[in-house]
């Protein structure tokens, strides 16, 4: 018969004298990532390999530290990394709807911004002044004065030629007039209409030599206007050119080793002298009254000079580092900010915002995959920028072909940059194998364990990190009783007592409650009582659902025996997850048969409650019969299996045995032990296969027998594979202890229906049969009487 597990196999408890401190307040902090050997040696994989598509996917679930190990890693690669480079747009003047990107020198673009603001703001100061001076009073006068003479001459020789013919020019209401003189005296109208017709055709023909003389000189006088305007204006241009050409060569000289720079300041240099009157004081907007003018218009007048630094890693140490939690494609990729004035809505280079990425430029951006799904666009944007190397700064409706207004068009921007997604595993399996672009640009996984082995070294990594983690937060430090416990409930959450998880922010929070039941009791350090307190208040603050459900049982709503025995029918264990908590539920598994070729009919799978895996365990008890007893006889059997008073789906293969010791009790006749709960999935041999939450499901019939009465024959069986991974409350190892409950380990049905029925299973003999008495003598017994009975049924009808 198969015996009890001893107590020592229900926890594997850790020994408080082997910590290596009396308190962690000992210890020092840790400085490592812990756990993650794999995950860290990826890290260093693709963030040192310079080729393209590199980029890198830290796979794991919630609470590995995926986010602090990743941040841990690149800050300290970072600082041996150089500083990535300034970033600034500047104005086009060519065609100002596409800015210019302009790349320096990590600090220059903060230092160039501002010299260009002081150059601008010098120049708003000195070019008024030299325009005032006396200076470029005469020198203007001087340039001026040789026009006006030349003028002077002009008019006097058509002023001599309109006498010499008998004219005499004046200005009139519509121009200059040509009046004929008399001997020496205008003609009034009426006197030149009086002269003789041959003497008016003389004065006529006259004014017609002399109007082709007056237009050949007015002509003249237009010449020597637009020359002495553009004489004026040279001046101006020498002037102002003179006036800052000091300040000009010192940028220059400055900026020396970058060309685009000095393009630029070239640009800027030229379109002052050719807006010159913007510097000359007050400039009111023409035909608008004073009080309606907008104070923006003098502002624009000068905001193209401006520089606009959109990346400045002056302050940086090394490598940029950049943590981007909300990744919407404004925060991504940058924006173009818009403003509203008087109903019109305007921007410009100025007003180019950047995104995360151009900060990351030359250093490291982390993203979360569920964020960035989250958020139109930004995967697609992300993909493209990765893929052309170059990242381009654009509303997202104009990307998608929504937006057809006008708008500034920014230069684009060369990336050099890794990208660390964090994400968990469904998240990466869907990308690869649903997205061809996801494996050309994230070809490294980083892969975050969630357990890690259970050994003294780990075990002292385990109590820095506690140490590290009071120190930080200035939580009290545990005692060697609390640090034991911290093992064990690493161990509990690893559901394996070899194994340790690594999801350490649930085992920081149980620190952290631990804290605060220290403070309230007004202890100094946090001891193994504090642990065990904030552990069972966890528990208790989401067990609500648990508690109703064990009060059912125990009223008799939900009907669950624990004593006595009874055919076809057995305790089965099952798992409900909420989410913040899994606890196991006991259901009543019952079997039904009869004579008929239906085989077993999975009821939950008829009514679409089962699952494809619930399903699939069913249908490998059909193989198991048919294996076992339907060698020498058809299988002529009508089985219905059901889990009594479930009102919602069932899923899992880990009821399979359990359902098979209800079809075998009730073939053989044979009652089984309502007192032993029943979990392990089985295979068409017989074998009794692992199975998940079996701490969970152990403790929650535990609860019920509590509840109703422990009477020293409750237990469960659980396969034998899967006593490594128990870590059962103390309160059941000294129940266990006490000799109140007991786990049998089985690795075969024949070894567990010996348990439910104190009955030897039986073992196939030479013959073929069974020895008579046993489990599988009776069962076989059964299906040939039942064969028997099919054939002698059918035979009358054929």
């Amino acid at each position: 018969m198969i015996t009890q597990l001893p107590v020592e196999g229900m926890r594997n408890t850790y020994d408080s004298a082997l910590v290596e401190c009396e308190s962690t307040a000992e210890l020092q902090p840790l400085e490592e990532i812990i756990g993650q050997d794999r995950a860290l040696k990826a890290l260093d994989f693709g963030l040192n390999i310079k080729e393209a598509g590199f980029n890198i996917y830290a796979s794991g679930v919630h609470g590995t530290g995926r986010k602090a190990a990743v941040e841990k890693f690149l800050n300290e690669l970072a600082r041996t990394r150089p500083r990535g480079n300034d970033w600034i747009y500047v104005n086009n003047f060519k065609n100002p709807y596409e800015p210019n990107a302009i790349q320096l020198p990590p600090g220059m673009g903060r230092e160039f911004r501002d010299d260009m603001a002081a150059f601008i703001a010098e120049a708003k100061r000195v070019i008024p002044k030299i325009f005032e001076s006396e200076d470029y009073v005469n020198r203007r006068d001087a340039a001026l004065r040789s026009f006006e003479t030349e003028k002077a001459k002009l008019f006097a020789r058509i002023d001599a030629s309109a006498k010499e013919k008998g004219f005499v020019i004046q200005p009139g209401p519509q121009g200059l007039l040509t009046i004929p003189l008399k001997d020496g005296t205008p003609l009034e109208q009426e006197s030149f209409l009086a002269l003789p017709e041959e003497e008016q055709r003389g004065y006529q023909k006259k004014r017609e030599e002399l109007t082709i003389e007056m237009r050949n000189t007015f002509r003249q006088l237009r010449d020597l206007d637009q020359k002495g305007t553009e004489t004026i204006e040279q001046l101006n241009r020498e002037v102002a050119l003179s006036a800052m050409g000091h300040r000009v060569a010192s940028l220059k000289d400055k900026y020396a080793k970058a060309d685009e720079i000095l393009s630029f300041i070239d640009a800027v240099q030229t379109e002052m002298v050719e807006n010159l009157p913007q510097f000359m004081g007050e400039m009111q907007q023409p035909q608008v009254p004073p009080q309606f003018q907008n104070p923006l218009i003098k502002e624009l007048m000068f905001r193209k000079y401006e520089v606009n630094v959109i990346v400045d890693n002056s302050d940086n140490s090394g490598a940029p580092v950049v943590f981007e939690q909300n990744p919407t494609y404004p925060n991504l990729f940058g924006k173009l900010e818009k403003e509203f004035s008087y109903g019109v809505v305007t921007t410009d280079f100025s007003m180019i915002r950047p995104g995360s990425i151009h900060k990351a430029n030359g250093g490291f951006l982390v993203l979360p995959v569920e964020e960035l799904f989250r958020n139109p666009f930004s995967w697609d944007g992300l993909k493209t920028a990765l893929k052309t190397g170059k990242v381009a700064i654009e509303e997202p409706g104009e990307r998608m072909g929504y937006i057809t207004t006008k708008s500034i068009k920014p230069e684009s921007i060369p990336l050099d940059l890794k990208v660390v997604l964090i994400g968990t595993p469904m998240v990466n399996q869907i990308l690869y194998t649903q997205d061809p672009d996801f494996s050309e640009l994230f070809k490294v996984k980083a892969d975050f364990d969630a357990t890690m082995d259970r050994n003294e070294e780990n075990v002292r990594k385990y109590s820095a990190f506690v140490c590290t983690l009071c120190k930080k937060f200035q939580l009290k430090h545990l005692d060697r009783s609390a640090v034991a416990k911290v093992v064990e409930y690493g161990s509990r959450l690893a559901d394996d007592q070899k194994k340790l998880t690594t999801r350490f922010s649930l085992i920081a929070d149980v620190i952290r409650e631990a804290s605060y039941y220290a403070a309230q009791d007004g202890a100094e350090m946090i001891t193994e009582k504090h642990i065990l307190k904030a552990i069972d208040e966890r528990t208790y603050r989401s067990s609500l659902i648990q508690e109703k459900i064990q009060e059912y049982i125990r009223r008799g709503v939900f009907l669950i025996d624990t004593e006595g025995e009874k055919v076809g029918q057995v305790n089965g264990l099952s798992v409900i997850s909420l989410g913040d908590i899994e606890f196991g539920r006991p259901s009543r598994v019952t079997a039904s048969i009869g004579v008929g070729r239906g085989g077993i009919m999975d009821i939950e799978r008829e009514a679409s409650m089962g699952g494809p895996t619930h399903t699939k365990g069913v249908l490998i008890l059909s193989g198991y019969l048919a294996n076992k007893f339907a060698q020498d006889k058809p299988l002529s059997l009508n089985a219905r299996l059901v889990f009594e008073q479930s009102y919602e789906g069932v899923d899992g293969d880990s009821a399979s045995s359990t359902e098979l010791y209800a079809i075998l009790s009730s073939l053989s006749g044979l009652p089984l032990k309502q007192y032993i709960a029943v979990t392990g999935s089985v295979n068409q041999n017989g074998e009794v296969q692992a199975i998940g939450g079996v701490n969970q499901k152990l403790e929650g019939f535990f609860e019920v027998c509590k509840a109703k009465g422990l009477t020293g024959e409750q237990g469960a069986m659980i396969p034998a594979s899967n006593v490594q991974n128990l870590m059962l409350k103390e309160e059941i190892v000294e129940a266990a202890k006490a000799g109140k409950f007991r786990i049998y380990p089985v690795n075969t049905i024949d070894e567990g229906i010996e348990v439910l029925t104190g009955i030897k299973a039986g073992e196939r003999q030479p013959d073929g049969t069974f020895k008579e008495g046993t489990v599988n003598y009776l069962v076989d017994k059964r299906l040939r009487e039942m064969a028997e009975t099919f054939r002698e049924y059918q035979g009358p009808e054929s």
